[in-house]
């Protein structure tokens, strides 16, 4: 029979811990989850990243709903313990809800350390822990006013740069002479205060808060020398402590934090406590590293596997902010035993120091390159004598042993068992072995593997050499290189910092994001256009100049300089009406070509471009709107008829597909989206080797997607199988949205889909049922804008220029 385990807290680290025990012992327990916040478990280390719009929470995201569902999992979200009856093992939250365990696990995190001071309980002085925190603050920067950060460590900073992108005018106060000083020496602090200035924040170092004044709410802060800092946002990050009085009160041991063992043991045997709120041989920890292995430990013991044990070890410090580059390690205070070796380099903002004792690494600082940071956490975990690299050890890896310059010489050079992911323990060895295994060719298909990378992202670089180093010539780094000759950012970076940024039309990315050009190229305007038109839908006018030839009239142009015309059939179904209005139209315009298409439609062919808005204005009067057959959109439902007509049908096919297709054309997308639903298993529709695709089956639609059928020839990945047609609509939107937002400009589904990995579009689409509807209702909110009326004041060209031409047929303009 299962036993019982009750979870208090839904963090990262007991979410790990739980991967880690459902893969070693999967129907041991029945697990009960208590998570104080009203939400899902999210990592939280990627709140910095929300705060400054470069991520959506739904973006961070660690198990959705459909996770813990699996997993046959009760999770109560919302529900707070307070109190815990050892005696009579169960636990009550504030709701009244008492469950029973046989093991129990305490993880109730962190508390924000709140200054006492006069008016820290007013409105607008907020702490920065939480996904609350963040909204909260988000809420205050609509303002668009001024903020002040007390406390300049990571959160500090985090905070502050995140505000600072939201558009508040924002200042820190650090109660020491410089930054970061538990983690950083003063040389790289003073660098770092010249960095965060250089973004628009202030910095006062030597700042001891008296009182925050405001009446009825905050409106300024006040020092000790009587300065008083006007504000409407205070957000005090100033430190954390153990949230330990739940276990306090239950008469289990605490010091500074619950007292664990090296097992997580507390001193109830029946009892384990692992991240934030726990002590282990004396000290807290606050970065995911050490909560992580906690995680691990945790679950070897819940799981009755193997005697594994916390040990200490030095956790590097990296600063989520983008453009600011920082490493720290160990110790590094001043001692009459120690030696320093350092390099500085004033123009490029460059200092490194490495501290060494008896001749081996106890400490490093690393500031504005950063590189050689896993390099030198390996010297120091392995105690390596570095005395023949004495000379060349500031320099870093690639200058030992006249080793090349090249950054893949040093990574090739790193041991197996070097740590390149600090946050999830993952080591060089694993990485690429994971790679040759399973034959990944992309830092997602890693991510997904191996974890390295999937938190705070500071190891991606040393990641994606691995890559080149593993894969050789075989390694695609499109990821990596510039969307074309005007920038050196690529796809990924652009689309990122379009919405970190609020950039939202194309000469504000063209000066925000430094183009090398004055108004870009053929290849990057359609690309940006495409961006901004998929992130604002609702404040973006499309930019009508930068379209192709193709997009601009509304038809494909041919090698004869004539174009063809192709009028949307909906799911491939005519009518005679609909048939005499195209023949009229060939007999009236002399069309020397017609034929049947592929995607179950008519298309005219050799039609002058004088002659396109006439054409259409015909068709229109028929009721035609664009086929859309040059589009980087919904092109076509390819149908069969189904369980109307066939006696083989299972379920109303060409229903479905003129539903579908009718519910998302005049979308922009990434590139070509073809997709086709068949009645039955025989697939008549050839379903299997479209962008998405629907076999019916006796139990529902069996949903496809990433095939082709082009230049490569690929069949469908299965998505899931869902039980009705509204279920299966949802699906497609919420899988069509996501490619929307997350493909490079040109990627077609299946190549997108090699790159984000199967596994995770399954788990956002299918397992997540939050984030799957939350796709499906940006799309419709997006469609709000792009549907518009194609005909009613189009073709008098009474909207000349106002015109969304991906939902529009309408040709005044394109006569010109």
């Amino acid at each position: 029979m299962s036993e019982k385990l009750v979870i208090i807290g839904n963090g990262m680290a007991p979410g790990r811990m739980l991967e880690h025990l459902l893969e070693a012992a999967p129907d041991r327990y029945v697990v009960t989850i208590f998570n104080a916040e009203p939400r899902v478990n999210y990592d939280r280390i990627m709140l910095s990243p929300v705060l400054s719009g470069e991520k959506a929470f739904e973006e961070i995201v660690i198990h959705g709903d459909g996770w813990y569902i699996k997993h046959g999992i009760t999770l109560y979200k919302g529900h707070r313990i307070v109190a815990i009856d050892r005696n009579a093992k169960t636990v009550t939250s504030d709701h009244g809800v008492t469950e029973s365990y046989d093991r129990l696990v305490i993880a109730t995190g962190s508390v924000p350390f709140i200054i006492p001071v006069p008016g820290k309980d007013l409105p607008g002085v907020l702490s920065y822990r939480d996904l609350d925190d963040v909204n909260a603050m988000l809420l205050a920067a609509q303002s668009r006013a001024t903020a002040i950060v007390i406390g300049g460590g990571l959160l500090g900073l985090e905070a502050a740069a995140g505000l600072k992108e939201r558009g508040m005018d924002v200042t820190v106060l650090h109660v020491m002479p410089t930054l970061m000083e538990r983690q950083l020496d003063p040389a790289a602090g003073y660098l770092l205060q010249k960095a965060v200035e250089a973004r628009g924040i202030k910095v006062m170092t030597k700042a001891n808060t008296k009182a925050i004044v405001g009446n009825g709410k905050v409106e300024g802060v006040e020092l000790t020398d009587g300065t008083i800092i006007p504000a409407t946002l205070v957000v005090m990050a100033v430190g954390i402590r153990p949230n330990s009085a739940l276990a306090k009160d239950a008469g289990l041991e605490v010091n500074r934090g619950i007292v664990v063992d090296d097992r997580m043991r507390t001193s109830d045997p029946a009892i384990m406590a692992l991240g934030e709120c726990a002590e282990v041989g004396g000290h807290v920890y606050g970065l995911v590293a050490p909560l992580y292995e906690m995680a691990r430990v945790a679950a070897a013991g819940l799981a009755d596997g193997e005697d594994r044990r916390f040990v200490h070890s030095d956790t590097p410090t990296k600063l989520k902010v983008t453009g600011i580059d920082l490493y720290s390690l160990g110790d590094f205070a001043d001692g009459e035993d120690r030696e320093e070796i350092i390099l500085r380099d004033a123009s490029a903002g460059i200092y490194k120091r490495v501290v060494l004792q008896d001749n081996r690494i106890i400490g490093t600082v690393l500031f504005g390159e950063t590189a050689d940071g896993a390099w030198f956490n390996d010297l120091k975990k392995k105690a390596t004598d570095i005395s023949e690299m004495r000379d060349t050890l500031i320099f870093g890896q690639a200058f030992q042993g006249g080793a090349s310059s090249d950054p893949l010489a040093a990574v090739a050079a790193l041991a197996d068992d070097a740590e390149i992911c600090g946050c999830n323990g993952v080591c060089k060895g694993k990485i690429t072995g994971a790679i040759t295994a399973k034959g990944l060719t992309a830092l997602d298909d890693v991510r997904a593997h191996t974890k390295a990378s999937a938190s705070c992202g500071s190891c991606t670089g040393l990641v994606e050499q691995l890559l080149k180093l593993t894969l050789g010539d075989a390694y695609n780094p499109a990821a990596v290189q510039p969307m074309c000759g005007c920038t050196s950012l690529g796809h990924d970076d652009v689309r990122r910092l379009i919405k970190a940024k609020g950039l939202k039309t194309i000469p504000a990315i063209m000066q925000e994001l430094e183009w090398k050009t004055s108004c870009g190229c053929a290849k990057c305007r359609p690309a940006l256009n495409y961006y901004l038109v998929c992130d604002w839908p609702d404040q973006y006018a499309d930019d009508y100049q930068s379209r192709f030839i193709n997009e601009r009239v509304h038809a494909n142009i041919q090698k004869d300089g004539t174009y063809s015309v192709v009028p949307r059939m909906w799911g491939g179904v005519t009518s005679a009406g609909e048939l005499r209005a195209i023949a009229d139209v060939v007999d009236k315009f002399e069309i020397p070509m017609v034929k049947v298409t592929g995607g179950q439609r008519i298309d005219m062919l050799g039609i002058r471009k004088e002659d396109l808005p006439a054409v259409w204005a015909d068709l229109g009067k028929a009721g035609f709107v664009s086929g859309h057959a040059y589009a980087k959109g919904l092109r076509t439902v390819k149908t069969c008829v189904g369980s109307d007509w066939c006696r083989f049908g299972t379920q109303d096919s060409t229903g479905l597909g003129i539903r579908i297709e009718k519910f998302m054309w005049g979308s922009w997308t990434p590139a070509k989206v073809k997709m086709a639903v068949s009645g039955c298993p025989r697939n008549c529709a050839e379903a299997t080797c479209k962008d998405v695709g629907v076999v019916c089956v006796d139990s529902g639609y069996e949903i496809h997607f990433a095939g082709a059928a082009g230049l490569d020839i690929r069949g469908t990945e299965v998505l899931g199988l869902v039980k009705t047609e509204d279920e299966a609509l949802e699906v497609i939107v919420a899988l069509v949205q996501m490619y929307r937002e997350q493909a490079r400009y040109l990627e077609r589904i299946y190549k997108w889909a090699k790159r984000i990995g199967t596994a995770e579009i399954k788990k956002q689409i299918l397992d997540d049922v939050e984030k799957r509807r939350a796709y499906f209702e940006r799309f419709v909110f997006s469609q709000k804008f792009a549907q518009v009326d194609p005909w009613s004041e189009r073709v008098s060209g009474k909207d000349k220029h106002e015109f969304r031409p991906m939902a529009s047929v309408g040709f005044a303009e394109a006569a010109e």
